[in-house]
């Protein structure tokens, strides 16, 4: 399952998700700093891992254009 940052919308799962931050945050509207800095997100090429609940798929799909998502191994 893997997922670009073009990806339309995740749905919530039982699957865990890698993330990873691929554009940087200047110029962005301040919602979207925070949802990034709210999924763990510190800077350009950093991942976290996280569950595909509801929370983290709807805070994703806010910010779908600054990060990739992949399932992780």
């Amino acid at each position: 399952m893997s997922m670009s940052a073009t990806q339309k919308n995740l749905q919530p799962s039982n699957a865990k998700l890698s993330i990873t931050q691929v554009k940087g945050l200047v110029g962005t509207k301040q919602f979207q700093r925070d949802t990034v800095r709210s999924l763990g997100l510190k800077r350009i090429g950093h991942s976290v891992e996280r569950s595909a609940d509801a929370v983290t798929v709807g805070m994703i799909n806010k910010v779908k254009h600054l990060v990739s998502v992949e399932e992780a191994k």
